[in-house]
């Protein structure tokens, strides 16, 4: 049984303006922001409170969790796709900070966004990324985050505590390794 044509023409309106409204929020209003992206609130996520634990197989099929680096590691979550331009954009900046943090207790953790674990190894080893990556086959975690769109970084510090999300991809990174700098120092 279908709509009758005037019902099906407006949930067709209802979609697009929903979908202009998110692409606008997501795309416009956050990187007109001085902070390029860098929010206080996404969905349930907010900075200063603690990051939501969970456990992902990451492409060896090894599950791993959040709470596994807890009071040892600050960690970067990066939740992206191969097919995503802007996740691409960003990834080599996150590799150098993996490079030049990781001796010092910083962890880079890929969370891919329902690919399969060849597609991405593909990738990663095409493109030599070295960092942590784990699968969010059915985006569980992305969801539980509150991610609409990628690519997003949430900073979680040694305690757990959200330090900082940004949501897009920023071309200077500056702050964000003003930031892990600090919080790797920090007990």
């Amino acid at each position: 049984m279908s709509l009758p044509k005037p019902r099906w023409v407006m949930a067709g309106l209802l979609f697009a303006a929903a979908s202009v409204a998110i692409h606008y929020e997501v795309k416009v209003r956050i990187h007109e922001s001085e902070d390029s992206g860098v929010v206080t609130k996404m969905g349930n996520l907010k900075v200063g409170e603690a990051a939501p634990d969970f456990s992902l197989d990451d492409l060896a099929n090894q599950p791993w969790t959040l709470a596994s680096l807890r009071g040892q590691k600050v960690v970067v979550l990066d939740f992206w796709a191969t097919w995503c331009g802007p996740c691409r954009m960003a990834m080599p900046a996150l590799q150098t900070l993996h490079r030049d943090l990781e001796g010092r207790g910083l962890e880079i953790v890929g969370v891919n966004q329902a690919e399969s674990a060849d597609r991405v190894r593909n990738f990663l080893n095409l493109k030599k990324y070295t960092f942590r990556t784990v699968l969010d086959r059915r985006a569980d975690v992305a969801h539980a985050y509150g991610v609409r769109a990628i690519p997003v970084l949430v900073v979680v510090d040694k305690r757990g505590m959200i330090r900082r999300i940004q949501a897009g991809y920023a071309k200077e990174n500056a702050d964000l390794r003003r930031l892990l700098e600090k919080l790797v120092l920090e007990p």
